[in-house]
């Protein structure tokens, strides 16, 4: 048998904060917090809840250094509107940023609170 995902794991300063800045986004719920880490993952299904599989999360451990860089791995969200979800993350303290994705593209780029990466994709 081969490996199943569990958790993306996020370097942080404030774990907590940034988990749960990206809970808000994703509608996701917190499901395990200590000082040094916070995890968020989606909410139970009833297919999820009978199986008893496990939904992968998003974990943010406490780092010392601030994000230096661009991210090597990131998430893409895909609204159903891309203008609206761009707004209302950039009013939720997300920021637009130039990773070199030049003008053409479908996608805009954000950085969340602590400077991470991610796309939101034009609505499918």
């Amino acid at each position: 048998m081969g490996s199943r995902w569990y958790s993306v794991v996020v370097d942080a300063n404030d774990p907590a904060r940034l988990a749960r800045w990206w809970a808000e986004v994703l509608d996701y719920r917190v499901t395990y917090e200590d000082p040094a880490e916070t995890s968020i993952e989606a909410p139970a299904d009833a297919a999820t809840e009978a199986s008893g599989t496990a939904r992968p999360s998003l974990t943010f451990v406490s780092v010392p250094e601030s994000k230096a860089g661009k991210n090597r791995l990131h998430l893409d969200l895909n609204p159903d509107d891309q203008a609206g979800e761009v707004e209302r993350l950039v009013n939720m303290g997300a920021r637009r940023v130039d990773v070199g994705q030049g003008r053409r593209v479908t996608w805009v780029v954000l950085a969340d609170p602590e400077g991470n990466e991610f796309c939101v994709l034009r609505a499918g």
